[in-house]
């Protein structure tokens, strides 16, 4: 088989296995002020997050943070780095790493790579505020 059909029969599993993820993310300002927050997934389905959890990062980041911060935070898992996920975005980070234990307030980072153990503790705290996504690279 040609490398090009490999590839493209690859990325549409890829494609299959990330219907769980959102069309469009919505800021954690929007959805506190909704009655019942959710977003509409990539299969037509709804995802509800828990007002609680949305509490919980508010108190985790500054005002001005909260209406930058998109939701749910991606923790993705590609082919690259066996045993480690990466987390983008400067708020998502700061999260995440506030989360762990490990925020450092003199280092801004954009990217972070962790390794994979640690992601059960990030989605015991917050189940619906984050989700994998699977990237090929």
């Amino acid at each position: 088989m040609p490398r090009v059909e490999i590839e493209n029969i690859i990325n549409k599993e890829i494609n299959r296995i990330n219907l769980h993820l959102p069309k469009a993310r919505k800021t954690l300002s929007q959805l506190l002020s909704e009655e019942e927050p959710k977003i509409q997934l990539r299969d037509g389905s709804y995802h509800y997050f828990k007002k609680n959890e949305l509490k919980l990062l508010s108190t985790l980041i500054e005002e001005w943070e909260i209406m930058s911060l998109r939701l749910p935070i991606v923790l993705e898992i590609t082919s690259v780095w066996h045993g480690y996920f990466r987390v983008r975005g400067k708020i998502e980070v700061k999260v995440i790493e506030k989360i762990l234990n490990q925020y450092d307030i003199l280092e801004e980072k954009t990217e972070v790579i962790l390794p994979r153990y640690l992601l059960p503790k990030i989605r015991k705290t917050l189940p619906t505020t984050t989700t994998y996504a699977f990237i090929m690279e």
